[in-house]
């Protein structure tokens, strides 16, 4: 047993990697939570697991507060939890639950490339990724949308409307998580502001932990997996890891401060006010479903038009490869899904904040081509080490759920006070990574000791039997807002 220094938590080791927090104090089941002893939280600095603890007191929650490898604090819910609830016994959903970036998430490109074929064009290309992909806190993106009615079709097309539209094949819809479209969307739930802020950022980066790396395979775990994938050794690929701007980011902070009045009107009390939540069927919920899923739809249109201007560049610097999409998967989601809970199956909504979805194989929701390996699972590490491709397992726990990244193991006030963005983009050289920032303030931010061990978290993960690896890659090339 492991106790925390503020008395708050006690964890007891079930298997080297599964730890649980029996239930207590209002906790309506146990906390569970995937974490090697190397992983373990320093519960004097990181109150996360406080938070898996108050994530278990939320009306309908079923099975267990769940907790990722890359588990670290973050509002209401900690990041890397999973929650789910009964939506015919009164489960809510809690804003807190998704996050602010709703439906951030990842996109893999496989080019047809080797990495000793890029080397020579390596800076050039990277100069024109960085010309081409909008990044940074402000406004800018591929496309310039118009009007109102032409956003509303972006929030309930997704995806799909972006390939309709011309930005990408119909191919690309088959690699996408719901087929790039999450349905439910309601744009008139979506406030003015939120609109306003979107509209001037379809098809860009962001800044923070967001980014565009050209990688390469350095090794592959799964021959099976890989080539249904698409994957070798030493192939060129390029990861895109962002998620809604600032029109999720909006989204998340109207439906929170609707949602405080409407708890007091449904009886709902909870430890954390970062918990606000309401009855999935609801009025409020109803609404924050809708405009949650417009908002998921924005992202991945997000996403899909990166690809287009990734095909261009690499185009214009590189010739003219074949560049496939492997896959895209979000990890800021709720979703209304059904799971079978003591012998029941029932309609679950499934919290997912910074975990990932991993479909088993033979799954409905898989493309044809991947049912026999499961879904493709895309974890972004650090700049300067490595990410995974990973796949879906048969009888994966946390409801088909796993970790989304390396995780934070460091604050980026932390990060700054250790170096600057000048001397990490010079480490990051002498590495063999060539670095394209808008701003070394933020890459500093986002120094790779900021993070946990990625290799310890996957590898967790593949022990706790939530995923299997499949392929490492490593960064050649990082494009950073």
């Amino acid at each position: 047993m492991i106790a925390s220094r503020t008395a708050t938590v006690e964890l007891v080791e079930e298997t080297p990697e599964r730890w649980r927090i029996e239930p207590r104090n209002g906790m309506r089941v146990p906390g569970i939570i995937y974490v090697s002893r190397a992983l373990l939280p320093d519960l004097g600095t990181d109150r996360c697991l406080d938070q898996v603890v108050n994530v278990a007191t939320l009306p309908g929650i079923v099975e267990a507060s769940y907790a990722m490898p890359d588990v670290h604090w973050g509002y209401g819910f900690p990041i890397g939890g999973v929650a789910a609830t009964d939506v015919a016994a009164g489960g809510v959903i809690s804003p807190g639950g998704v996050g602010f970036d709703i439906s951030c998430g990842v996109r893999l490109l496989a080019t047809t490339l080797q990495r000793v074929e890029i080397t020579r064009v390596l800076p050039r290309l990277m100069d024109r990724l960085m010309g081409d992909v909008p990044h940074g806190a402000g406004p800018g993106g591929v496309w310039h949308v118009n009007t109102v009615k032409e956003l509303d079709a972006v929030l309930t097309g997704g995806s799909e409307y972006a390939v309709e539209r011309g930005f990408g094949v119909p191919r690309d819809l088959d690699r996408c998580e719901d087929h790039g479209r999450l349905e439910g969307a309601d744009p008139e739930a979506v406030s003015v502001r939120a609109k306003e802020r979107g509209r001037v950022q379809v098809g860009s980066l962001g800044s923070g932990n967001h980014f565009l790396e050209v990688q390469a395979v350095d090794a592959i775990y799964d021959t099976t997996a890989a080539a249904a994938f698409g994957l070798t050794l030493g192939q060129v690929c390029v990861m895109i890891h962002c998620g809604s701007r600032g029109l999720g980011h909006q989204v998340c902070s109207d439906h929170v401060r609707f949602m405080g009045p409407a708890m007091r009107r449904y009886g709902i009390a909870v430890p954390d006010e970062q918990l606000a939540c309401v009855p999935v069927r609801s009025p409020e919920g109803e609404a924050y479903l809708g405009a949650m899923a417009a908002a998921a739809n924005f992202g991945r249109a997000n996403r899909q038009l990166l690809s287009v201007a990734v095909r261009r560049a690499f185009q214009r610097i590189a010739g003219s490869p074949d560049i496939q999409l492997l896959y895209d998967v979000s990890h800021n989601l709720a979703k209304l899904e059904h799971h079978v809970v003591d012998g029941t199956e029932r309609a679950l909504c499934v919290h997912r904040k910074g975990a990932t979805l991993a479909l088993p194989p033979g799954h409905p929701a898989l493309p044809r081509d991947l049912a026999a390996t499961g879904q493709p699972v895309l974890v972004p590490g650090s700049m300067g080490t490595a990410s995974y491709v990973l796949r879906g397992v048969a009888h994966g726990g946390a409801f088909n759920s796993t970790c989304h990244g390396a995780g934070r193991a460091m604050s980026r006030h932390e990060a700054l006070r250790r170096i600057s963005g000048a001397a990490l983009r010079r480490e990051l050289e002498t590495a063999g990574v060539t670095v394209r920032a808008g701003s070394l303030r933020g890459l500093a931010e986002e120094a790779p000791f900021a993070y946990k061990d990625i290799d310890e978290v996957v590898l967790t993960c593949e022990r706790a039997g939530l995923a299997q690896r499949v392929a490492r890659l490593v960064p050649i090339g990082v494009v950073k807002g």
